[in-house]
């Protein structure tokens, strides 16, 4: 099973089948919050329904090559979202990342947190050359987090997703292994220096 320790609060772990009754009432909790940006949330009715996403997200360790392609959120040790790579180009080396996270843990840096470590688990790992971000252009908080962390924001894709009601364009973020490893040394030289 994957697990990784953030820090004393925050982990990421491999979604397993008994997870689906804790993901599920969270889902629900949470869908007035999330169905601003999120269109799959009336696909999401019964347990059953989210027992069904979890199997299909453990395919993805078949395809990654025994590496799981999402993880759950926990925050004190409760699921407080879900983070993965809705798409893996293996011949290009490209994972396109999507994250949410319940309404009730909000505002406690647990998403850029989560978004950081997963971002090194996709280039380490998975040997990633790229990952991509598309979010919402008017979704805020989500773009917010590309944009914290180093993305470089490379266009818009208009009416890229339909949600409900109405299309809305996308954002594309996008960040290179080279610029991640070259931020990090910078970053690790600048706390280093004497203030």
């Amino acid at each position: 099973m994957f697990l990784y320790k953030i820090d004393e609060n925050i982990a990421l772990r491999s979604l397993n089948v008994n997870d689906s009754e804790e993901l599920f009432h969270l889902t629900i909790d949470s869908k007035d919050y999330l169905k601003e940006w999120l269109g799959w949330l009336d696909y999401t009715n019964e347990i059953e329904d989210t027992r069904e996403f979890i199997q299909a997200t453990l395919k993805g360790f078949v395809e990654t090559g025994g590496y799981p392609k999402s993880a759950t959120i926990l925050y004190q040790g409760k699921i407080a979202g879900t983070i993965g790579f809705n798409e893996i180009n293996k011949l290009h080396k490209i994972g396109v990342m999507g994250y949410w996270l319940g309404k009730d843990f909000q505002g406690h840096g647990i998403m850029t947190k989560a978004c950081k470590a997963f971002i090194e688990y996709g280039f380490n790992e998975l040997n990633l050359n790229r990952i991509e971000i598309r979010v919402a252009e008017e979704n805020r908080k989500s773009r917010s987090i590309p944009e914290r962390l180093g993305f470089t924001e490379e266009g818009k894709i208009r009416q890229a997703e339909w949600l409900y009601d109405h299309y809305v364009d996308h954002i594309i973020y996008g960040l290179l292994a080279e610029e991640w490893s070259k931020n990090k040394q910078e970053n690790m030289q600048q706390t280093k220096q004497p203030s």
